[in-house]
């Protein structure tokens, strides 16, 4: 059986993406054998896998891929249930257009607020193009670090519409334990009860993808 990829990907850096890519990663862990392919030349996935104990080893493997990604995508889809695809933060490039080539579905993190989602808007036109490559690619917006006491705003809410990819209905709120996760190399799955809320987020995310 081939396996499902998801890419995560954003042209700009310090959305969460590889602290979404890898907590997805685990999530996904639990229900089958999973890999993470870091394809972010700055390689935070194997540093944040790295981090783990020995006692604690984290739950999906990680690969980093420097060469042709859609050619070893293929190779992969044999030997993996869940594929997460952490690409660099540009929409130019080689890793990129093979990654969304490949991939059933693409996550975008972004901040929640409108200037980072207007930027989206190139994205939109970057995922068009791809498509015509795979007609069969799902994107999707994930408002990640939304403050805790607040919804999205109406001018967020605004936002969303402008931009022709839909987003989620789950979002992921600013919390603690997902710094604490990558500076244990672990996920928030494996920090007991105060990882629950973001494993519940995580887990919502996964369901809402899945279907």
């Amino acid at each position: 059986m081939g396996s499902r990829v998801i890419a995560v990907v954003n042209q700009k850096g310090g959305t969460g993406k590889t602290t979404l890519s890898m907590n997805l990663a685990a999530g996904l862990a639990r229900r089958g054998r999973t890999l993470v392919v870091d394809a972010d030349p700055q390689g935070s996935a194997g540093q944040w896998a790295r981090m783990a104990s020995e006692e604690r080893p984290f739950p999906a493997s990680v690969f980093a891929v420097a060469g042709p990604l859609e050619r070893e995508l293929g190779a992969l889809r044999r030997d993996y249930e869940h594929i997460v695809v952490d690409c660099p933060p540009t929409l130019e490039g080689g890793a990129v257009s093979a990654a969304l080539a490949a991939s059933d579905v693409v996550l975008i993190p972004v901040l929640p607020s409108p200037v980072d989602l207007w930027g989206s808007v190139r994205m939109a036109r970057g995922l068009e193009e791809a498509r015509l490559k795979n007609a069969a690619l799902r994107p999707y917006i994930v408002v990640n670090q939304l403050e805790v006491r607040s919804a999205l705003s109406r001018a967020m809410k605004h936002a969303l519409m402008e931009i022709d990819i839909p987003a989620l209905e789950q979002t992921i709120r600013r919390r603690a334990i997902y710094r604490r996760s990558a500076l244990e190399g672990s996920s928030v799955f494996a920090l007991g009860k105060p990882g629950e809320a973001a494993a519940a987020e995580v887990e919502a995310i996964i369901e809402e993808v899945s279907q």
